[in-house]
Formats: structure tokens, C-alpha cells, sequence
């Protein structure tokens, strides 16, 4: 599944197959399924410390890594060499990935605010502020950035000045990324509501309860929407409603978020289990215990599954059985980004990766 895009701008450099824009690749969380299947990894063509613990996913353009740390720093890191390029400190700890929009790179951060840094200069465009921590990583569709905070609110944002359009106030803390449809936004709450809301406006069109708060950020496949709740469940809803297609039980809360991939969605839950789900049915395809907990999310590849929690773990796509473990960055819930027949890892400790 891939969402349509607009055309970009002159000042909007090509997407090329590479490039790892956002949460779980693109905004249709397709993890890279171009990817080949990759063998265990060998070696690392290189390491480095970025000086302070990072707990968030790197993402990926033409060549730069970018990476955001809980000591309050987007750095620049050439993926040839493993050096940096630069660095942008931030008001405080960041724990929100990172997303790519034309030359920009935007974050959110600790102290309530929304960046968004030149990608080659590393110099600050903009910045835009809540009352709460930003967590999420900005969503960017049709020139607008969308973004939740712990300040409870949904932000609408011009994407290239920061200029707010609109926000609208939900009922608890949005630590879930939005994923921006074409005319809707639809995001988990922490007050245990899926939100839909109107992309022009931030008006709320329908609204759904389960039986808990919501860490997982939503997919959409067709008129599906997919999503976890910390009440264990994995939910299907109509797109259009918000009305419940089905639902399926796993044996602890669900803060992990849905990858796609055809008919399949695969997602993990804090019981150490990751899922694979028919969309249209809810029937589980197969089930693997992969880590104690997980709640990072897979990322599908052409006929693998990667997923970095308590360790690298890649899985048979098909079949779930597992192909390969590695130790390597064993306390992260993380999620890797494939580029070719490398990838790139971040730790707990500060250390960023690039394996082949």
C-alpha cells in the first residue's frame, strides 16, 4: 500500500527508493518493502556516539542520517563515513522521530515545540509552540504538519513557516503520531479514544472509545483504519465512522503501531508476541515470541520482517519463524531504517550504527 503524494516543489528534493522520510518509512507506515531480505549482519561498516542516550528512530535522506537524543540534539551524520555533519541543540530532550519535508528536517521536543532545522546547514527555520512535551513525530501532508502533545491538543501547522492553522483540544495526551489522509487526520488519545478529525478545520467527525490509552500510531489500508490500545486489543474501525470492524486480543496492552503490507498487518504487544493479521478479517496469520516486551514496531522488508527489541530480530514474513537474531542494541524499542543492504540502528547508550 502506498499513499499518493503531491508533486513536490522546486525546493523539494526527490524522494529516491532510499530515503526514509518519516515513522516507519512514509506516511502510509509501509516499512521499506522495497528492501531486499538482508542476512544477518556481519560487521559494522561503522559506529559512533552521538554523546547522550537516543530513544527515537534515525530517518534517512540522500546520504544523511538524521538522529534526534535525549540531550536535546538533532545531529547530521554522513552515511558514508559515519562522521557528523552537524548538530542542532534543541530547548530539551527530544524523544519525538524525526520527519523529512523538502529541505527541512522537523521534530518535536521537551520543552514544548515544534522545529524544523535546514537539512545541509543544520541552521533553526522555524519553531512552533505547545504547552506540553511533543513526542510525536510531525506528520506532514499538502504542505501542513500535524502533531499531537501531552498538552492534549492536536496542532495544524504550515510545514515550510510553522504559521498555526488550527488546534483542537482532545480528551487526554497524544503521545500517538497522526496519520494524515487526504481530507482526514486519525490519531489514538490518551484518554482511550481513536479521533478522527477534518484536516482543514481540526474538527472532530467521529470519535471511538477502547477500553484503555493509546500509545499506537495509526494505519490506514482503503477504508480500514488499524490501531493498538493498552487495553490489549488490536482494533480495525471504518475509516468513515469510526464503527468497529473487528477487534483481536493479545495477552498485554498494544503501545506498538501497525506496519502494512497487502493484506497483512503485523504488530507487536507488550506480552513479547508480534502479531501478523489478515486486514479484512482479524485472523491471525501467525504469532512469534520475539522479545519480553515489545513495543516498537516491526518493519516490513521484501520477504522479512526487522524488528529491533531486546536485540535485532529478523522473521519470515510468511511464516513468522525466525531467521536471525542479532544482540546488538539489545535495550532498544526501536525501529530500524533500511537503505539497500545496510542498516542503520540506534541505542539506549548513544550509539548509532550502520550494519551490513
Amino acid at each position: 500500500m502506498k499513499m499518493a503524494h503531491t508533486s513536490p516543489g522546486p525546493d523539494v528534493p526527490a524522494v529516491s527508493e532510499n530515503d526514509w522520510v518519516t515513522l516507519l518509512k512514509d506516511n502510509s507506515r509501509s516499512g521499506g518493502q522495497s528492501a531486499v531480505a538482508l542476512p544477518s549482519p556481519g560487521k559494522a561498516r561503522w559506529q559512533m556516539r552521538v554523546g547522550s542516550s537516543i530513544r527515537t528512530a534515525p530517518v534517512l535522506r540522500e546520504g544523511t542520517l538524521y538522529v534526534t537524543s535525549i540531550g536535546g540534539h538533532l545531529h547530521a551524520i554522513q552515511t558514508d563515513s559515519g562522521r557528523l555533519k552537524w548538530k542542532f541543540k534543541a530547548g530539551r530532550a527530544i524523544y519525538s522521530t524525526p520527519s523529512l519535508n523538502g529541505a527541512n528536517v522537523l521534530f518535536g521536543c521537551d520543552d514544548g515545540k515544534v522545529y524544523a532545522v535546514n537539512g545541509e546547514s543544520g541552521a533553526k527555520v522555524w519553531e512552533t509552540a505547545t504547552e506540553g512535551q511533543v513526542w510525536t513525530s510531525p506528520v506532514v501532508r499538502q504542505g501542513v504538519a500535524f502533531f499531537g502533545s501531552a498538552d492534549g491538543h492536536m496542532y495544524a501547522v504550515e510545514a515550510h513557516t510553522g504559521k498555526q492553522r488550527w488546534k483542537q483540544e482532545l480528551g487526554g495526551r497524544v503521545y500517538s503520531t497522526a496519520y494524515a489522509a487526504a481530507k482526514k487526520i486519525y490519531v489514538g488519545c490518551g484518554d482511550g479514544h481513536v479521533h478522527c478529525l477534518d484536516s482543514a478545520t481540526g474538527k472532530i467527525l467521529w470519535s471511538t472509545l477502547t477500553g484503555n490509552g493509546i500509545d499506537s500510531s495509526p494505519a490506514l489500508v482503503g477504508d480500514t483504519l488499524l490501531i493498538g490500545s493498552l487495553d490489549f486489543y488490536v482494533y480495525a474501525l471504518n475509516a468513515s465512522n469510526g464503527a468497529m470492524r473487528w477487534k483481536y486480543e493479545t495477552g498485554l496492552g498494544v503501545s506498538s503501531s501497525p506496519a502494512v503490507s497487502g493484506e497483512a498487518t503485523v504488530i507487536g504487544s507488550k506480552d513479547g508476541y508480534l502479531y501478523a493479521l489478515e486486514i479484512a478479517t482479524g485472523k491471525l496469520r501467525w504469532k512469534t515470541r520475539a522479545s519480553q516486551v515489545i513495543t516498537a514496531p516491526a518493519v516490513f522488508g521484501d520477504s522479512a520482517i526487522y524488528l529491533q527489541s531486546g536485540g535485532v530480530h529478523a522473521l519470515d514474513a510468511a511464516t513468522g519463524n525466525m531467521l536471525w537474531r542479532a544482540g546488538l542494541a539489545s535495550g532498544v524499542q526501536n525501529v530500524p531504517v533500511i537503505a539497500g543492504r545496510t542498516m542503520y540502528l540506534t541505542s539506549n547508550e548513544g550509539e548509532v550504527y550502520a550494519l551490513e
